[in-house]
């Protein structure tokens, strides 16, 4: 038990050493991080919650949360957000350390486990999914008036999702050949699960196969349990979620770690 114990604890220290050297890296650019992750939701917001929502919310159609289209969508902004950011800039992150400035060697040469080379690398990605979240969140806060926002499930749910989409963004910025594979990987994965996650639409109206097609993606169950946590009683929120997703992560862990301890570039 002691010496699990001590692996744990070498873990997360070689972790967070791992993420040191990243954040000394991020903390120059904050505001462009920040910024790069507010176009597409504020876009969103406008097109959709204002645009498409004021006339949704003239027809009296109900919504399964929120009282308008806009509040319906804003939780899922913030997964949105937090999905791209902390996909987008951790692929990006890597693929350049391996194509480009040929610095990822050094990494690989570092005297750690490999699930921490994943875990700081990881991190990392959190760290700007937030970064970005923390921005959605504040317009969303002052748009609804609604400090459900900063509900513990919602937060917990919030670091899930950038953990599981930092997680793949690292294990996609490892296997990459090319920038240009990155974008394929965006426009097959990240796209379609951005309109298919459950983010302007409630999809337990779906039919069944369709439900299914939906449900197999890790937005879906973000989005649903962000706006429960928000608009809904906690007898109402979808709790599998939370196991679903920390599984999810820990595959992708396991995967991870894998892949940095047989990467050779």
């Amino acid at each position: 038990m002691r010496r699990y114990l001590a692996t744990a604890r070498l873990v997360t220290l070689d972790s967070l050493t791992v993420f040191w050297g990243e954040w000394l890296d991020l903390r120059a650019r904050i505001p462009q991080v920040i910024a790069a992750g507010l176009v597409s939701p504020l876009i969103y917001i406008l097109a959709f919650g204002l645009g498409l929502g004021s006339a949704l919310d003239r027809s009296d159609i109900p919504f399964a949360a929120g009282e308008t289209y806009l509040q319906f969508i804003l939780p899922g902004m913030i997964a949105l957000s937090s999905m791209t950011i902390s996909f987008g800039s951790t692929t990006f992150s890597i693929c350049g350390e391996r194509l480009y400035s040929k610095t990822f060697e050094e990494v690989l040469l570092l005297p750690v486990h490999p699930l921490s080379l994943f875990l700081g690398k990881m991190i990392a990605g959190v760290v700007r999914g937030l970064m970005t979240s923390a921005s959605i969140l504040v317009i969303a806060i002052i748009a609804t008036q609604k400090i459900t926002f900063l509900h513990p499930l919602f937060l917990l749910i919030l670091v899930l999702n950038c953990a599981i989409f930092a997680g793949i963004g690292v294990i996609a910025g490892l296997n990459v050949k090319s920038i240009e594979s990155v974008g394929l990987l965006n426009n097959f994965l990240i796209v379609p699960m951005s309109f298919l996650g459950g983010t302007f639409f409630d999809p337990n109206v779906l039919p069944f196969v369709l439900k299914i097609v939906v449900y197999c993606l890790p937005l879906t169950y973000v989005t649903t349990s962000l706006r429960s946590a928000v608009y809904l009683p906690l007898s109402q929120f979808p709790w599998f979620s939370v196991p679903i997703l920390l599984v999810v992560g820990i595959v992708l862990a396991g995967i991870g770690a894998h892949q940095f301890s047989h990467q050779q570039d």
